[in-house]
Order: structure tokens, then sequence, then C-alpha cells
């Protein structure tokens, strides 16, 4: 308990004189001063080492401080931030640590304060924390297992021509395989992107993208032409949730580091192709990351093992499954009925299994396209 009067050095005197008077013992006396044993045991010992004086509160603050920043260190710090301003203070102490190894490194939290104090960045106020986070629907554990593809948001080269960076992204180690500059979102201009990326990186398991085109179309499967060609290379197309950016956060984060590249743009689409190859160059072999053990991305990737086949194989489903070859129409025929299947899968076969009375499921390829139900005669992807 605190001391009952306004004034400690007035109730500690008076402490020590009853004290001395010897009617009270410490453990007595404490108590009628509303205090600690501890506490009166510790300024009766003050008192005893260095008379009243003694008994004057003391400053809490460290003698030394073997973490303080040195003007040295701090100087580098500014510097390296000026140079990548979108580093924070983690990534800021993992690059200086590799660059001057010989520099006595502060704590993150240290070089934090420096870079408010300095007014590089400001202060920003902490939010807290969702009472449940939902979990992010990209999932990787190793390299090549899931890429992530996405459009940065378009913006105008200084010739008035539209700039769709398209980007492809390993999700285990946030290697950047590809930031192309694009005029559109036109599956034509995309596929080739794509192709070149598969022949000198390989074949993901996974390909995670968002809803929007070139990588799903306004139909009940949402499939594509990019879709169904992935999916013929023996890739599993995923998409995130509609309107949920935070189920890809490793990508948008990235999406973040390619801003200088677009701010300001350059005089045309070649010209931005090389800005973006400079950010692509950094973000993959100079900064690290702390998922990483403070590697950089190139050091973690290996391309996939799964090459780019030259000849597509037809698909090979088991003898129960009942194939059928889509139409020009998007349409197939099952016991006596037409089923719209989808546009974009001409003179494809797909197969269906059925798993239960009158549910079938829809296999294109490897993958699960739906559940047919014979009873509302419906595809429920």
């Amino acid at each position: 308990m605190p001391w009952l009067e306004t004034n400690p050095m007035d109730e500690r005197v008076r402490f020590i004189v009853e004290l001395g008077e010897g009617l009270y013992s410490v453990a007595e006396l404490s108590e009628r001063f509303g205090i600690t044993r501890q506490c009166g045991d510790k300024w009766r010992r003050r008192y005893l080492a260095e008379g009243f004086a003694g008994l004057a509160t003391r400053s809490h603050a460290p003698h030394h401080c073997p973490h303080k920043i040195t003007a040295e260190v701090a100087g580098a710090v500014i510097e390296l931030r000026r140079k990548h301003p979108n580093w924070g203070p983690v990534t800021l102490l993992a690059r200086l640590g590799r660059l001057r190894p010989e520099l006595p490194l502060p704590a993150p939290s240290t070089v934090g304060d420096l870079l408010v104090r300095e007014g590089i960045v400001e202060p920003r106020q902490r939010r807290a924390e969702p009472a449940e986070r939902a979990g992010s629907a990209v999932r990787s554990q190793a390299p090549n297992q899931t890429w992530t593809a996405d459009y940065k948001g378009q913006f105008r080269t200084l010739d008035g021509k539209y700039c769709y960076p398209l980007t492809i992204q390993d999700a285990h180690t946030r290697f950047l395989l590809t930031c192309d500059a694009l005029l559109s979102t036109r599956t034509d201009e995309a596929m080739p992107c794509f192709e070149k990326t598969f022949r000198e990186y390989g074949l993901p398991q996974v390909l995670h993208t968002d809803n929007g085109p070139p990588f799903a179309a306004a139909t009940p499967l949402r499939l594509s032409r990019l879709n169904v060609w992935w999916i013929t290379l023996g890739i599993t197309p995923e998409r995130s949730r509609p309107g949920c950016p935070q189920d890809n956060p490793r990508h948008e984060r990235m999406h973040g580091d390619l801003n200088p590249a677009r701010f300001p743009p350059a005089a045309h689409q070649e010209g931005q192709q090389l800005k973006f190859d400079a950010v692509r160059e950094e973000i993959d072999y100079v900064r690290p990351h702390g998922s990483l053990g403070f590697k950089t991305p190139a050091e973690v990737y290996a391309p996939s093992e799964r090459a780019m086949p030259e000849r597509i194989p037809e698909p090979e489903y088991p003898a129960h499954y009942e194939v059928r070859r889509v139409r020009s129409t998007g349409t197939i025929r099952l016991h006596g009925r037409e089923i719209f299947i989808s546009e974009v899968l001409p003179k494809k076969a797909v197969a269906f299994e059925e798993v239960a009375d009158g549910i079938w499921s829809v296999f294109f390829y490897h993958v699960l396209l739906a559940r047919y139900d014979e009873r509302d005669g419906k595809l429920h992807p």
C-alpha cells in the first residue's frame, strides 16, 4: 500500500524516528503506516547505511544502457531507410547486419523510435487485434506448392497508355517470379506471361488468384480459359473468397513494394518494365524476411521439378466414371438430360462419378468442378 501522507519523505522520517524509540518492531510499525514489512525494512536499511539522506526517492533510470544506439549506427540505419523507404526496423536491422557486421545493432524498437524521432516516419496508433482472426485461404508448406497471381492496380504511363502489372509469386518463399507490364487484363496477353514463367521455373501444384478477369468468368462454375489450361497442365486453380483480399495477404503486401516503380510512371511500357525489373531484383535478392530466417527469397527458392510439358495429355479417368465430351455450346447429355457445363470446355472430356443416390461428382482432369444433383438438374459448385 502507498504512504498515507502526500509527502513520502516526511512519512519515512517519522517511520525511522518512531522505530528508534523502540516501542514497535519493524513489522508492527509497518502495519501502522500502511506499508509492507519488506518496504519498512528497506527504509531501515537505507537509514542505517546513509542516514536520513538515504530516505530520499531515487531515480529508477539505468546507469548504463548496453543497447543505446550510437551515432554511427543511427546514421547507417537512416541511410539504409532512405534507400528503402518501405522497410521496417526488423528488415533494416537484418540487412544492416549483413552489410555492416561489425556494428553493434540495437533492438528493433530502438530503431523504430529513431525513425520517429528523426521525422522519417510518423507514429501510428496501435490497432486492437480482432477477437478472432480469419485464416488466410493461401496454404503453402514448400516452394512451388502454391503460387499466387494478381494484377497490381492499373495506371497510365506518360504516353497515356494504361499499364496492368501482372505479378506471380511463390507463396512459401515470397519469391516474385514475374512482374510484367501489360496493356490489358485479356487472356491473350496473360497466357504468354504464364507460359514464360512455367518454362523458366516449372509448374506449381496450386495457382491462387482472385475472382476477377482473366482468372475467373461470370458463369456458375467460374471457369476461364486460363483455368482450363492450368488444369490440363496438372495445376489446381484456387480462388480467394469474393471481396476478401486478406485471403492472399503476402501477395497484397508485395504489391505495396511495387509502388516506388509506379510513381512517377515511366514514359512508355518498355521503360515501365525496366522499373519493375529493378524493384523485382530488390524484392527477390536484397530484402530479407523474418519468416525466412532473415534470408532473401532467392536464397530459399528453387525451381519446380515439374517441367512445362511439350504436349498436353488427354485426361485418364477411372473405368467406373461416365465420360462425356462437352459440345461447342458448353453442354453435355447425361441419362437423357442436357446439362450446361461451361462454354470454355468445347470438345473437352469431363467425367461423372456417382457418389450418392442421384448425386454425381463432375471432374475435369484431376479437379472436382461441381456436384450434379439429378433431383433438381443443377450443378452445385
